[in-house]
């Protein structure tokens, strides 16, 4: 495709951060300790579902009066007391990737599910909070992906229609929030493998960011 691009909304767990696998690992620490079952399912159900989605999930899977606040106050801790200040391991390309932006004057932003504030420590943490001109928390939008909100409101704040962006995604709801804004949906699988309708809606899936970079670096080229 030769469309000119504007810009680029990156998603953060699981695309930046190799950070999916170790919140389910935490996960899974709590579970032991609570005998909660089939944890692993839970988790995965929710990738690139808000906090509001993720609570509703996990009821609707163990019941309207299981301690959800309580398992993932727990939860958390573990992860932020083994992962904050930096520790968090980045994902290969990421700065690579985000130089190649800066350099073509590109706009960045960021739409995770995750919470905002917690996002931004994160990005600050790992010293790339400067590359992003928008950074859009799960809190700042009432639905959660599969729903579009969060990458039309990235668009809307970087200034550029979602047809000249791009979306990075690693999960399906990802993916499929991406397509659904009209924004052209990049797929780096993470823990979930590409399934055919990942395959439908994606204008590609790479192995790495540094893929990504190559094809965004000759489709640039294209629409020059």
């Amino acid at each position: 495709m030769s469309e000119i691009f504007k810009a680029v909304v990156f998603d953060m767990d699981g695309i930046i951060f190799d950070s999916e696998r170790l919140v389910i690992d935490c996960w899974k620490i709590v579970a032991e300790k609570y005998t909660i079952p089939d944890i692993e399912a839970a988790c995965y159900e929710c990738l690139g579902v808000n906090s509001v989605g993720t609570k509703e999930k996990f009821l609707n899977r163990y019941g309207q009066d299981f301690p959800y606040d309580a398992y993932k106050d727990e939860m958390s801790k573990i992860y932020h007391d083994n992962y904050d200040g930096g520790r968090l391991p980045m994902k290969i390309g990421v700065v690579e990737l985000l130089e190649y932006l800066k350099e073509n004057d590109i706009k960045v932003a960021l739409a995770s599910s995750t919470r905002s504030q917690v996002v931004t420590q994160q990005l600050r943490d790992a010293g790339i909070l400067d590359y992003f001109q928008v950074v859009v928390g799960g809190d700042m939008v009432t639905r959660s992906k599969p729903h579009p909100d969060i990458f039309l409101k990235a668009c809307e704040e970087l200034g550029v229609a979602p047809e000249e962006s791009f979306a990075i995604e690693d999960s399906y709801n990802g993916i499929r929030a991406a397509a659904a804004g009209n924004l052209r949906p990049l797929m780096v699988p993470d823990l979930m493998l590409p399934t055919e309708e990942m395959k439908g809606l994606s204008e590609g899936i790479f192995e790495t960011l540094l893929d990504v970079k190559k094809y965004l670096c000759e489709n640039n080229k294209m629409s020059t």
